[in-house]
């Protein structure tokens, strides 16, 4: 992976929208992850700080922008400085009950 990057898996169970990095995983090649505007086809796809992520998951969809990469899964006040919260849901935007 690029300096500056990392993987939209990886990120997405850091930043607590996914319980396990392999459900993550699946909510990308299950088509519920957007990158930019465009479907993430891939768990590898690389993510930067300022870029846009959608999931729409069944019970709720969340649009953030990347504020930091992250080095670990911590616990939920530290995921959510990971992201801005563009739907304003005031939820932070996490959907960890996948």
């Amino acid at each position: 992976m690029k300096e500056g990057r990392r993987r939209l898996d990886l990120w997405l169970w850091f930043a607590r929208f996914a319980r396990t990095r392999s459900l993550a995983a699946r909510l990308v090649t299950d088509g519920h992850v957007r990158l930019n505007g465009k479907r993430a086809e891939a768990p590898a796809r690389g993510v930067a700080v300022g870029d846009v992520v959608t999931v729409a998951a069944p019970h709720g969809t969340a649009s953030v922008r990347v504020l930091d990469l992250g080095e670990r899964r911590g616990p939920a006040p530290e995921a959510r400085r990971l992201y801005e919260d563009l739907l304003g849901s005031g939820e932070g935007g996490s959907l960890e009950s996948l």
